[in-house]
């Protein structure tokens, strides 16, 4: 081993552990939840609580003691003026200067999410650090703001070193036009690969950023469950994580045996224990993505939308969301992507009206309709399958 893996590991083992709680601690507002299971809980503050609407219900982000609404805004959206096949990614129009009409529709949605009491903005790219920056202009403390590059991250090999990641961060910073990121929200490898002295990189990293005040929570995403499982359970600088979770998703229950194929795992992580109790005995939050498969649960998935759309796939939007958020405590909030102000709306109503429950027939609609576009996943989605039992 080099003398700079040595020194790197040294670096992380000496770093105090409870920073991350002690800085959280100092940033949580007054009766917000405790960080301690089995610590009686004591009554929310609402004030602390960021664009505070009484409709909207709100968790604890776990050791970061931010409070968040459990419905927020996800970066990726589509240009509800034009079809998938007519630019699904419409970041590439953003490269040589944000559009007008980017520019109002970003910003009207951003407003909408702050009317109706969502406070978190997770953003993934350059393109949507910029639509989403301009947006955020002059109200940039209105929104809880988590963001990485796709393009810098440690997904590519060649930036898994602390310089690069600083850079990264520097990048996102310059491109929202803000000084600080609430949560450097890192993009690992989707399969898993990144190696345990990756993860003591983007540590080290966030250790210096967090230093000088350039972020102030260190959280990770993945599309390996394992290996989540694996660093949440390894590595208590992580305050929270990112992971898929739809309809389809359930807890683990049973052990793993060789009967019992779906609940087991492969490579990382102890194949009876359930992701959401690592989460929980780790105090790690989570916050969940991909509840609409990418768009393949829904009927409009490749046509515009620039009004109301169709009431099966509102129904869908809202069933579905509940449903996520019904599943687990351990879940703080789901990130949909939305397009338009309508959709802001619609997907704020799963909050405002979760606590009058899901009826059996609700329930029975759902899961036909989940059921059906489950088995037609394109090959580029089926990997959710593996968050079907976690």
């Amino acid at each position: 081993m080099s003398n700079d893996k040595l020194s790197r590991r040294s670096f992380i083992q000496k770093a105090s552990i409870a920073t991350a709680g002690t800085v959280a601690g100092a940033l949580a507002g007054e009766g917000q939840v405790s960080a301690k299971a089995g610590v009686k809980k004591t009554k929310i503050d609402t004030s602390k609580i960021l664009n505070y609407n009484p409709k909207m219900r709100y968790r604890r982000l776990g050791k970061t003691n931010l409070m968040i609404s459990e419905i927020s805004l996800g970066g990726h959206w589509r240009a509800p003026w034009r079809d998938r096949r007519g630019g699904w990614w419409w970041g590439k129009s953003i490269k040589n200067g944000i559009s007008d009409k980017i520019a109002k529709n970003r910003t009207d949605v951003v407003s909408k999410a702050i009317d109706c009491g969502m406070n978190y903005l997770d953003i993934t790219g350059a393109e949507e650090c910029i639509a989403f920056g301009t947006a955020l202009k002059g109200r940039r403390k209105k929104m809880i703001v988590g963001a990485d590059d796709s393009q810098l991250c440690p997904r590519h090999d060649e930036f898994c070193n602390v310089k690069a990641q600083i850079h990264n961060v520097e990048e996102c910073l310059r491109n929202i036009g803000t000084d600080y990121l609430d949560i450097w929200r890192i993009q690992a490898k989707m399969d898993g690969t990144n190696t345990d002295a990756d993860v003591e990189v983007m540590i080290e990293a966030f250790q210096k950023l967090h230093k000088f005040g350039k972020v102030l929570h260190l959280g990770i995403s993945s599309h390996s469950r394992p290996w989540a499982q694996h660093v949440v359970e390894k590595y208590p600088q992580v305050e929270m994580f990112i992971f898929p979770c739809t309809a389809k998703t359930k807890e683990k229950g049973k052990p793993a045996t060789r009967e019992n194929i779906e609940e087991r795992n492969a490579g990382y992580g102890p194949d009876s224990k359930s992701i959401f109790q690592s989460l929980k005995e780790q105090d790690v939050g989570l916050i969940t993505i991909k509840p609409f498969f990418g768009g393949r649960l829904l009927k409009s998935n490749d046509k515009p939308k620039t009004g109301a759309g169709n009431k099966e796939d509102n129904d869908l939007v809202r069933l579905t969301l509940q449903c996520i958020l019904n599943l687990n405590d351990a879940i703080t909030a789901v990130i949909p992507g939305l397009s338009t102000v309508y959709e802001v709306e619609n997907a704020a109503r799963a909050s405002y009206t979760r606590p009058l429950g899901l009826t059996a027939a609700d329930k029975e609609w759902l899961m036909s309709k989940t059921d059906q576009r489950w088995v037609l996943l394109p090959q580029e989605y089926l990997w959710l399958r593996d968050w079907q039992v976690v």
